[in-house]
């Protein structure tokens, strides 16, 4: 590990992913979902995108590649990763994005942060809970002076008291690791065998229900997530409560959570569980409820700086003009989804290619990409989607249920099961909505879907 890193991995790069939950598209879908206006569309001409800790490059080039009109800001204090970005942006002719090496400890106070245009979106994936105290002031203060009013950040950290159970096992692993090993990658290797002989020897705190489902995802996991995950002197899982008092510092507002089925209170917690947190009006104090209900390790969390709140029959219009795309083939697309109150089945409605499951009998009126999921999938309204929840456990045709609709994809009927999400390794078993991808917007018959803007 280089000790300019200050602790943070930095002698082993971080895997190269796209991340639909940073998708200024789904962010924007997350607000409609949840009633606030995004304040943006498709077309809009001149919007800034800033990724936050953008590794080596790849979300924030997937979204300047699908928005060719919009500037894209990539940011992180990694020379070899931002030296990857400038190197693949210019191979694939890019030209509205920008990669810069800082430090955001301090970078909020630097000519080129000041010379930075506002934000209409931002987004930090795998950065709140892995840096120090000093790096996450810096983020706020840079939000605070460079987000638009109005604008929409998305942040994603571990969550307390999700990995509570995972507290001694990290500290193991890290500390073992660096006993046995130098390099990052192989101390997270050793200190992973050290913590898998003491489960075989049945060492009573690492038998929990947390350690041992993440194990199972550790033992599949690639090397380089694990150490990055793992070997940072700074993992610290938060309370979602202490990451809105700190970004509230920066006049930011919870609003919404970038996975969309958990935005519907009747997909994530029991009847009995809501009697208990509809006693309480602070925000905070619910989000607390949920987190302590649900078997969530991950957070990714939507914030807006003066959400501005829709009204119901803007939101149900918003809702039904929403177009989605399948990012998979249509036979490889599970028509269910896993969430904590249960399992839903779609209730055998299906999307042929070439036609709008809104409208079976007629044509699919949206221009499909050729090439890729659009060409085999085709994209759809969300209205139509939306039936598949309407005989969900909420029971409730509302324009929020029209909305689950459109996140989860499927929701029909529900029955009892255990488990599911995202766990904080970043694997995936049963995430909901897993394939679908909000393209765009419809408002008065006119496409607001930015071309070539799938999944970005």
């Amino acid at each position: 590990m280089s000790g300019w890193g200050g602790g943070y991995v930095t002698d082993v790069t971080y895997l190269a992913q796209h991340y639909p939950e940073q998708s200024p598209h789904m962010l924007a879908a997350a607000c409609v979902v949840s009633g606030v206006d995004p304040g943006f569309t498709g077309e809009a001409p001149g919007l800034h995108y800033l990724e936050l800790g953008c590794g080596r490059g790849m979300n924030a080039l997937v979204v300047a590649a699908g928005n060719p009109r919009w500037r894209v800001t990539a940011i992180d204090f990694t020379p070899a990763a931002i030296a990857e970005g400038r190197r693949t942006a210019a191979a694939a002719g890019l030209e509205n994005i920008t990669f810069i090496e800082a430090d955001l400890a301090g970078f909020a106070e630097t000519v080129e942060a000041r010379a930075l245009p506002e934000a209409d979106f931002v987004s930090m994936h795998g950065v709140w809970s892995w840096v120090p105290v000093a790096v996450r002031a810096g983020i706020v203060r840079l939000l605070a002076a460079k987000l638009r009013a109005g604008g929409v950040v998305h942040v994603s950290y571990n969550v307390l008291p999700g990995l509570q159970g995972a507290l001694g096992m990290q500290r193991l692993i890290r500390a073992a690791g660096g006993a046995l090993a130098q390099r990052s990658d192989r101390q997270v290797l050793a200190g992973r065998q050290v913590v898998m002989d003491l489960v075989a020897a049945e060492a009573l705190h690492l038998r929990t229900p947390v350690v041992t489902e993440l194990l199972r995802h550790l033992e599949k996991a690639p090397v380089e997530y694990l150490a990055h995950e793992f070997m940072n002197a700074t993992w610290a899982p938060c309370f979602q409560a202490d990451v809105a008092e700190a970004l509230a510092d920066a006049k930011l507002e919870l609003v919404a959570s970038a996975k969309l089925p958990e935005n519907f209170l009747g997909l994530m917690l029991a009847p009995a569980q809501i009697a208990v947190l509809e006693r309480f009006d602070d925000p905070r104090l619910r989000e607390l409820v949920k987190d302590i209900c649900v078997d969530r390790a991950l957070r990714h969390d939507v914030y807006v700086r003066g959400p501005q709140r829709l009204d119901r029959a803007v939101q149900d219009s918003l809702l039904r003009g929403m177009t989605l795309a399948l990012t998979v083939l249509p036979g490889n697309f599970a028509y269910q989804i896993e969430m904590p109150a249960g399992r839903g089945r779609g209730a055998g409605l299906r999307a042929a290619p070439g036609r709008r499951i809104d409208d079976p009998a007629g044509p699919d009126r949206q221009q499909r990409q050729p090439g890729g999921a659009g060409r085999h999938a085709g994209r759809h309204r969300a209205g139509g989607v939306a039936a598949l929840a309407g005989r969900g456990a909420l029971g409730r045709r509302d324009a929020a249920e029209r909305g689950a609709g459109a996140a989860g994809g499927a929701a029909g009927r529900a029955e009892p099961h255990h488990g599911g999400g995202e766990r904080a390794d970043g694997w995936r078993a049963g995430v909901p909505g897993g394939g679908v991808v909000p393209v765009g917007t419809h408002r008065r018959g006119r496409r607001r879907a930015g071309p070539g803007s799938v999944g970005a």
